[in-house]
Formats: C-alpha cells, structure tokens, sequence
C-alpha cells in the first residue's frame, strides 16, 4: 500500500458522537496514518429534518480532543493549512449532485418518478406481504403523461435504472466475498423530488470526486453497497475497498447506539477519561495487535493497525476495560502534563497550598484511571472528617509522633521521611504497626497514600491538631 490512500469520516449532526461512530473514525484515521494517506471529513447534511442545531461543533470539537486531525477541505488547495480545514459539507455540494445526475441522465441512465410518498409506501406495504415486486411506473411513462403530472403540480424524484440480470458481488476486506441477488435490487431514487441527494448516491459522488480509496464503516451499511456498486461502475470509477465492521453491543448485547443508551464522547472528555485511553480502546474493538499487547501507544497503532487483522463477529463494549485503559495511559504521563490535565477536575481553591499539588498527584497517581479521579484520591490526603478510633497500644507511636513532628527543623520531603524512621524507633515498633496509626489518626483511613505525602499536604499546623485530636479521642 502506498501515500495514495484516501480514507473518510462521514457522520450526520444528528446529535452527539458515541462510541459506535467514534470507533469508524479511529480506525479510518489510523489506516489513513498507517500508509502515510490522507483521512477526510465529510459532514452529510443534506437530511436537514434530522439536523440538530449545534451538532456538527460537537463533532468537531470530539475529533480535536480525541486527537484525530483531518487532511482536506472544501478550501483545500494542495497544502496544509496551519489551523486546520473545515470539513466537507454535503449542504454545500449541490450543484456537483444535480451535475453527477445530469450526467447520467445524458446517458439514459434515469428517469423521473411522480409517485408520492403515499404510492410509494403503499407499493413498499405490498412487497412486505409478499406480492411480486411490479416495475416502477414511472419507468415508461409518454412524454404526455409526465406532463400531466407536471400540470398536477407533482415534483419529480429522480430514479437510477437498475438493469442486473445476475448477482451483483461486494468485495469486503472483512467479510469476504459478498452477493446480491438481482431479484432484490430495484430502481433507486438519486435526488429527492426537492433536489437533494439520497443518502446512495451522495455518498458514491463525493467519493468519487474525493477519491476515496478505502471506505471503512459499520456493518450495517453493508446492504447499502450493491446500489453504490453499481453506481460507481454506472460512472465508470474504480471501487474502493471496503471494509465493513462489526457492531458494537453494549453490555446486554444490544446494538450500542445514540437510541440505545451509548454514552457520548462529550460525557466521557466530561468524566475526565484520557484520550489516548479511549482511541486505543476503541482500535481494539474487532482488532487486535500482532503483539498481543492491548496497551498500546498512538503512534504504535498508527503502526499496527490494519484492515486485515479486523475480525467480522460482533463486539461487546466493555466500560470497565476503558476505565482500565485510560489509567494506563495516565500512569504513562509526566507530572507536569498530569497536573495541568487534572486541574480543571479539582475546586478552585484547593484545601491546601497549591505548589504541593504536584506532589499530591504524585502521590496518588496509581490510582487514577480518569482525570476526575485526582478529585476524590487527593481527599485520602487530607485530614478526617469523622472521629477517629484508636487503640490504647497505639498511643506511644501518636505520642512520639506529635512530639518529633512539632520538633522538626522544616517540613521537606527528607525531614519527614527522617522523623517517621525516627518514630518508629522511639515508639519500638514498624511496619504496620507504625504506619497504621498514624496514617488512620491523619486521614482516618488505615490503607492509602505514603505518611510523607499525607504529612506534607496537611502542612504541620493541622498534622499536629489530627495528632492531637486522635489521643484526646483515644483518652
């Protein structure tokens, strides 16, 4: 494969993007990145009842933050722009519709139908009961009765001419080799009687003109394709490859949708999940990495994935794998990039200095698998809330510690890590033993963060009243 590959994301603003069509643009994305290609975004719009106002800048804004940057748009000319493109706009590519279909036209590949909805549905109500499907009769109609219709004030659709007599075959990189019987494929509307395009043939025209090479999408368009087939030869253009891809049910094993309950990208950037986390999450829905490792890096995905290791069974959504996901990708962070990332999850004014709050982080790191987590981890640090229950045996190693502590020359890292060794010495004990008390008279917990963190972040004015408080509640 070569620089030549052209591939495409092409959701509707219909609403928010969830997981189902995210995972489509990951995957184009990367393949498009794999072979060092262009990856185009095309927004299909033209079905303007089921737009939804703002919809396309949430599309927009989920694409940036999940880091999937696209190549081209309707500005494009042959170099990169340094703030990006907007994308393709369906709504705004009328004219090379109405041309496209003009041109069929010209070769009597068309006609216009003057049914009304109501025939029609009435015609789609038959063949669901059964009866043979009769030709359209608008194919053959005089030139007589179309003007009839054009006096009754009926708007024409035009019909694309469906003349197979065998099996029209898809080719999916996935599913193999794929046929549809000739009995199953009648004439097609291409424009609606108001001139937009159907849903067919947009798509086949602007892939045609943006020369898209791969077309990866869910499964569900798969009865879709042998009308597009047709329309790409009807234009005489080489068929992309495609490449059709399990669903995704959700955990009931239900096709995971917008109606269907899946949770939008906007919630999960809302709930402070990484992005890194979720793109390598969602690539491994129907893939795998020859490796076998599942924690895997962007650019070690741009690397691995390809069409050819995509499985054709469906996948279950795993939202705990995602979380894990996502936590192994925050562990990988550096301390400043973490702290900048979990600081719009944490109050305003922080219940302690805010030059510690590195050091905060640090100290509970391992246990984020969001950002927003750092919110109740950095709570394990600071002191309880409730009283605390000590035992009479630990009152020594309290004693010994609000006495080195209120002592200490300062409050650094090294100071602190010192008085806790030295407590332990004084009061004949560690381990457990010493770490236990201290860490529940503190915080009143018995497991959490390291003592020095804890001592460092209470700052040694309310380390001093826990201690305090913890033996007058033990006296």
């Amino acid at each position: 494969m070569n620089a030549t590959v052209r591939t495409r994301f092409a959701p509707s603003p219909t609403g928010s993007l969830h997981v189902g069509n995210a995972r489509l643009a990951v995957l184009n994305w990367l393949v498009a990145r794999n072979h060092g290609g262009s990856f185009l975004l095309r927004i299909e719009d033209t079905d303007v009842e089921r737009n939804v106002h703002g919809s396309e800048d949430a599309i927009l804004r989920d694409l940036r933050w999940l880091g999937l940057d696209w190549d081209e748009g309707p500005e494009y000319q042959g170099t990169p722009a340094p703030g990006g493109y907007g994308p393709y706009r369906q709504s705004e590519r009328m004219q090379v519709y109405r041309d496209a279909a003009q041109e069929l036209t010209d070769r009597g590949l068309t006609y216009p139908c003057y049914c009304t909805d109501e025939e029609v549905a009435a015609r789609r109500a038959q063949l669901e009961e059964g009866a043979r499907e009769a030709p359209d009769p608008c194919a053959a109609l005089t030139d007589a009765q179309r003007a009839a219709h054009e006096t009754a004030g009926r708007r024409p659709a035009l019909r694309f001419r469906v003349s197979v007599d065998a099996p029209v075959t898809v080719t999916d990189v996935v599913r193999g080799t794929v046929e549809f019987a000739p009995e199953t494929l009648s004439d097609f509307v291409l424009l609606r009687s108001d001139g937009r395009p159907t849903y067919n043939f947009g798509v086949v025209v602007d892939d045609i003109a943006m020369r898209i090479t791969h077309v990866i999408r869910g499964a569900g368009h798969l009865p879709n394709t042998p009308r597009q087939v047709l329309l790409f030869q009807a234009f005489d253009a080489p068929l992309p490859v495609f490449a059709h891809v399990p669903t995704v049910l959700g955990p009931d094993r239900h096709k995971l949708s917008k109606r269907t309950g899946a949770q939008a990208l906007e919630e999960y950037r809302a709930q402070g999940f990484h992005p890194d986390g979720l793109v390598n999450y969602l690539s491994l829905l129907s893939w795998s990495s020859p490796s076998g490792e599942e924690v895997l890096t962007r650019e070690e995905l741009i690397a691995q994935v390809t069409l050819e290791r995509i499985g054709a069974s469906d996948v279950v959504f795993d939202p705990v794998k995602l979380r894990w996901l996502s936590g192994k990708h925050i562990a990988r962070m550096g301390t400043v990039e973490l702290v900048r990332a979990v600081r719009p999850f944490l109050p305003d004014q922080l219940p302690f200095d805010e030059s510690l709050l590195p050091e905060a982080i640090e100290a509970v790191r391992t246990h984020l698998e969001t950002f927003a987590d750092a919110r109740a981890q950095i709570e394990t640090l600071l002191p309880a809330s409730e009283p605390v229950t000590v035992l009479a045996e630990e009152i020594p190693v309290l004693s010994a510690a609000r006495e080195l502590l209120d002592d200490a020359a300062d409050w650094t890292p090294d100071t602190l890590k010192a008085i806790v060794r030295e407590i332990g010495r004084a009061a004949n004990v560690k381990g457990p033993a010493l770490y236990t008390p201290l860490r529940r008279a503190l915080t009143g917990a018995e497991h959490g963060p390291a003592l020095v963190a804890i001592l460092r972040v209470q700052g040694r004015e309310r380390a001093l009243a826990q201690l305090d408080r913890a033996r007058g509640e033990a006296a």
